[in-house]
């Protein structure tokens, strides 16, 4: 079942109510099409826009038991978090890498690349690969004048269980900044 939350943004973004989303899925037979085609469709009708036709269809995939919350549709798992942090984007991504220097592994498993960073004009970026096949992107964006966001992205899980696993290492890391 999808997330009652996911559910009510949908419902005021698109301005359709979720039975009226199912009513168009059985229409189009939804069920033997994949995720990219649901949403494909969703854009070409004009009903929303890419990111809200994914939102859609991910619900949709969760309503009929095709995903569970947190699953991508190739089956990984992936889990963020977010914290509001005094400071610039800079200064925040500069207390993130010193935090991070010099591991050579995140909850025991070995980071097998990088950690690499970026930056554009609105965001902040730190990455890196674990040598369990998981990848972690931070994001760091300018929320007010003296704060940033900083959110966290850990990619690729394997299962469920991993997502609950690393939410308390990433939050146990939040709490230090």
């Amino acid at each position: 079942m999808a997330r009652r939350s996911n559910i009510a943004a949908i419902e005021k973004a698109t301005g359709r109510s979720f039975e009226d989303w199912l009513a168009y899925f059985r229409s189009i037979d939804a069920e033997t099409l994949s995720h990219k085609e649901i949403a494909e469709r969703i854009v070409q009708a004009g009903l929303a826009s890419g990111w809200w036709a994914q939102a859609v269809t991910v619900a949709y995939e969760q309503h009929i038991g095709r995903r569970i919350p947190g699953q991508k549709s190739d089956g990984t798992f992936q889990l963020s978090l977010t914290k509001t942090v005094g400071g610039t984007m800079d200064e925040v991504l500069e207390q993130w890498s010193r935090l991070m220097e010099g591991r050579s592994e995140i909850g025991g498993i070995p980071v097998s690349h990088g950690p690499e960073t970026s930056r554009t004009e609105k965001w902040r970026y730190w990455r890196c690969r674990l040598g369990d096949g998981t990848h972690v992107n931070v994001h760091i964006y300018q929320k007010t004048p003296d704060k940033a966001g900083l959110g966290i992205g850990h990619e690729n899980l394997p299962s469920e269980a991993q997502i609950e696993h690393w939410r308390s290492i990433w939050k146990e890391m939040l709490t230090t900044l």
